[in-house]
Parts: C-alpha cells; sequence; structure tokens
C-alpha cells in the first residue's frame, strides 16, 4: 500500500471519529411499557364488560391519546392488553405493539374490537399483578417507566395475597395504577362497600400510582382515556377519593377470607 493511500484511510479514519454515532438503543427505548390488565370475571354483567372493552377501544382512538403519546419525550410507547379473572386465567389479547403515532395506536383499537370477550369466575388481582410482571421483562424495549394499568370490580378472593404481589412488583420499579368499577351496590360475595378504598390501600402503588373510580356506566369512556393520558404523559394525579371517604379504614385481606370460605363449601 502506497504512503498516498495509506493518509487517505488515516484521514478518513481521522474523519469518522467526529461523526455521530448511531445509538442502537435509541431503536428500543420507549416512554413507557404499559400493561392494560382487565377484569373478565363473571361478577361483572356481559354489558358491563363490553362497555369497559369500548371505553379502551375508543382511548385509542382518540387523537387525546395520539397527541400525548406524541408529545413524550420518545413519542412512541409499547403496549399489552390481557385479560383475566382467576389465579390461573390470563389470556393476551393483544400482545406488546409499538405506539408511535395515529395509524398504529388505531391498529391497536381495531384489535381490541375484532376479539371476543371471555367471561369466567374469581377475581385474582395478585395473579394480574404476577402476570404483569412477567409480561414487563420481556417487553424486547427498554421503556423509561414501566406501569400495570389493573381495572376490576372486587377484592383478590383468588391466588396468593394481593400486598405482596403488589410490594414485589413495586420493588421492581413498576408503578400499579386502578381502575376500580363501582357500578351496583354490594350484594353477596366478592362485593365490596369501599372498592376504591380497597385499590387505593391494597393494589396500587409505585412512583405516581393513583386510581380512577367508575361509579356510573357513562364515566367508562372518559375515566379509562383520563388513565390511559395520565400513564402515557405521567401526569401527576390528585387522588379522586374524598378525603372524607379516604380516612375510612380497609382490610386488605377482606377479599382473601372471602376466598378461603369459598374453599371450605
Amino acid at each position: 500500500m502506497g504512503v498516498r493511500r495509506l493518509s487517505i484511510v488515516a484521514a478518513l479514519m481521522a474523519a469518522s471519529l467526529w461523526l455521530p454515532v448511531h445509538d442502537a438503543r435509541a431503536e428500543t427505548e420507549v416512554d413507557v411499557a404499559l400493561v392494560l390488565a382487565v377484569d373478565v370475571s363473571r361478577s361483572m354483567d356481559p354489558d358491563e364488560q363490553e362497555l369497559q372493552r369500548q371505553g379502551f377501544i375508543d382511548a385509542f382512538r382518540s387523537h387525546h391519546v395520539h397527541d400525548a403519546i406524541r408529545n413524550g419525550m420518545l413519542g412512541r410507547i409499547i403496549v399489552t392488553y390481557f385479560e383475566w379473572s382467576g389465579v390461573d386465567y390470563q389470556n393476551v389479547i393483544i400482545p406488546w405493539t409499538i405506539i408511535d403515532g395515529s395509524e398504529a395506536a388505531m391498529k391497536f383499537a381495531d384489535g381490541l374490537h375484532d376479539n371476543p370477550i371471555g367471561r369466567l369466575r374469581r377475581t385474582s388481582i395478585s395473579g394480574a399483578i404476577d402476570f404483569g410482571v412477567k409480561l414487563l421483562e420481556r417487553t424486547g424495549v427498554e421503556p423509561i417507566r414501566r406501569v400495570i394499568d389493573i381495572s376490576g370490580d372486587g377484592p383478590n378472593s383468588s391466588g396468593r395475597g394481593v400486598v405482596a404481589a403488589r410490594d414485589e412488583a413495586i420493588a421492581k420499579g413498576i408503578t400499579i395504577n386502578g381502575l376500580p368499577i363501582m357500578l351496583k351496590r354490594p350484594s353477596g360475595f366478592g362485593d365490596m362497600e369501599n372498592l376504591d378504598l380497597y385499590y387505593k390501600g391494597c393494589v396500587i402503588g409505585g412512583e405516581g400510582a393513583f386510581l380512577v373510580p367508575v361509579r356510573e356506566r357513562q364515566q367508562f369512556a372518559d375515566a379509562i382515556r383520563t388513565k390511559i393520558i395520565r400513564e402515557i404523559a405521567a401526569l401527576p394525579a390528585k387522588s379522586l377519593i374524598q378525603k372524607l371517604q379516604a380516612d375510612a379504614p380497609v382490610n386488605c385481606l377482606e377479599g382473601d377470607r372471602g376466598m378461603y370460605r369459598w374453599d371450605r363449601n
């Protein structure tokens, strides 16, 4: 190799030191990895389950949600949606999906629209949390935040204690938010008068955790859209529980005691 050629190679190598280095991590980073964990236990009427599913469909078709995604630090998120009931039932409806714009969000909503809704017995919030943690370990990306979004209409009545599941998830840096569904007055096994307090004291946790109760059918769509926007944008949220209610005690073992009574019968 001649002196001239060596000089050219050396010059090219030196110039490359000044070129921006492509960061492969940038392609796999997302603002948030969001697990949508949706209760399909039989304590919920079929029309309530339809309202719940439609609420998520409408949310991902909303331009407000599209704007929240676009205005994030990276402008993209990754989302998965699964249904749960008893400790042995968690069914992924939509696997991990990158959403980086309106088109991807609409496709996610269409996937929810085209899949049937399950309906099974028991309510294992702890099982849903544990399954959500496993999903978050297999995203294939590097999220800035990791969130499990739990919706349900009753306390934990199957599987291990919900507090233990919650605390282990929080210890891994995961935030758990809640959507307690309170459309019916308690009438028997599996029902709870102050489900919002139960979610507040026993289910949600982690940095920036919050809950949005649903007390009327017409609130479903707005509540789900509001919660997803807050989760995507990491907006600070004041508790929607009144101070008078927040002072009332709540027993995190209430649903577990019901489970033991059920198992003996």
